[in-house]
Order: structure tokens, then sequence, then C-alpha cells
């Protein structure tokens, strides 16, 4: 039942942002099945919230596009997101992060731009490369997983290393030499 509430809450706020136009792309967990799926079905793993990459100035269309849709617009320790209903919380909510600006202070590069982005059946989903970017700057444990999953249905590899920052290559090397870490 979470697996579908989750699906429902994704579906139900990308249609509310392209209702109202609203530029937007899907990134985080969600971001992870949509290109995993793409190779491996049975890889894809459960995520708790939907995670919205948008640009800064289009947030006061998002707020009205998105509370059109019942959801109810918050900020709270510096963090924009979205509570499905005024009874809502915080975990499975729809987090958004800004393109082009960096999530926190200290990481070595910006979420992606809205532009790094392609159209699904069901929705905008950041591209692959973004994907990997973002996944590789925030390096939680939850990303490591993410992109080990990545890994092993062989959406990415070694080759990505490739004129990529250094420290991201140092971060996707790590995984790739040692995924049991």
């Amino acid at each position: 039942m979470a697996i579908e509430e989750v699906a429902e809450r994704l579906r139900r706020s990308t249609a509310a942002l392209e209702a109202d136009s609203v530029l937007y792309a899907v990134t985080g967990g969600n971001a992870v099945a949509e290109w995993v799926g793409r190779v491996d079905k049975a890889a894809v793993r459960f995520t708790q919230d939907v995670d919205i990459l948008l640009r800064r100035n289009d947030l006061p269309l998002a707020v009205a596009a998105l509370e059109k849709g019942g959801f109810v617009f918050r900020h709270a320790a510096g963090i924009d997101f979205f509570t499905d209903g005024p009874g809502g919380g915080f975990r499975d909510a729809v987090h958004i992060l800004f393109a082009g600006e960096k999530v926190r202070e200290e990481y070595v590069a910006a979420a992606a731009d809205i532009e790094e982005s392609e159209r699904t059946d069901r929705f905008r989903v950041v591209t692959l490369e973004a994907l990997v970017r973002m996944k590789l700057t925030s390096f939680r444990r939850k990303d490591q997983v993410h992109l080990l999953d990545m890994i092993e249905v062989g959406l990415i590899d070694a080759t990505w290393t490739n004129g990529m920052n250094p420290q991201l290559a140092a971060r996707l090397l790590q995984l790739l030499d040692d995924p049991d870490g």
C-alpha cells in the first residue's frame, strides 16, 4: 500500500505541475527507479518521498499548482516541501530541490538544471548523467545504494569517470572498486 501511495503522490504532483505548465523534473529515488526500471524492473527499490527539481523563480507557480492538487506548502529548516494534505508528514512529502543550486553549501556540485531532463510516458525525469552527478554529490548511504543499483544493472561503469569532477570520479571509483564498502 505504501508503494502505491508514493506512486500516486508522484502522479498527482507531476500532473498538477504539468496542468499549470510549471517546468520540473523528477529526481531522487523515483528518478533512480525510472532509470533502473528501464533495464530491470525487478531491481527497482521503493522510495518513500517524491523529489522534484524546480527553478527557484518558478516556486510561486509550483505552490499554486500543487495547492490546487491538495498539497500544502511548507518551509522548515531551510527546506521547501509539500505535505500531502494538511495532515501529511515530511518523510512522505514532495521535496523541492532548486535547479542549478547547491543543496548544501559544502557540496562540490549544484543540482542539475531543468534542461537536463527528458520526458517519459509518465513525467519529466532528470537525465541519467545529471542523476549520477547529483547522487555522487550528496553521497549519503542511500545515494550510494542508488548508485550501486545503477552499476548493478549496467547503467554506469568506470568510463563515466572520464571528464568528471575529480572528487565525484573518486567516489564512483570507490563504489566500483568496493561495492560492499
